[in-house]
């Protein structure tokens, strides 16, 4: 078999030649494009300022609202408390009117005949 050799000729191109007037617009929408990019990573500076801002400022409030709750919860204990001591009085108190009071005015009352 007779082998037939394949050449294979490669042609290069030269790389275009930009005119100068494209090579000023290409590097002002480069530069336009930077100063854009630049202003829009100042704008999400400030947002992230303003952000980390509000967080601190709603972590303090968070912080005082919990502190309250936790002062409310105890007084509502300590109330708790007193109430549940004054009807303990309240009680000793009833039953010593009806001991005492009640009793001796049952002892002094005259009995009235049964029909």
């Amino acid at each position: 078999m007779e082998k037939q050799s394949q050449e294979v000729s490669v042609v290069r191109f030269a790389p275009r030649q930009i005119a100068r007037d494209e090579s000023g617009a290409i590097d002002e929408a480069g530069q336009a494009l930077v100063a854009m990019l630049k202003e829009a990573a100042a704008l999400s500076q400030e947002n992230v300022d303003r952000a980390m801002t509000m967080a601190h400022r709603l972590s303090v409030q968070l912080r005082a609202a919990e502190d309250r709750i936790q002062q409310l919860e105890s007084d509502v204990k300590h109330f708790e408390n007193r109430a549940t001591h004054a009807e303990g009085w309240l009680h000793t108190i009833r039953t010593e009117v009806e001991e005492t009071l009640l009793g001796s005015l049952e002892s002094h009352r005259p009995q009235l005949p049964v029909h």
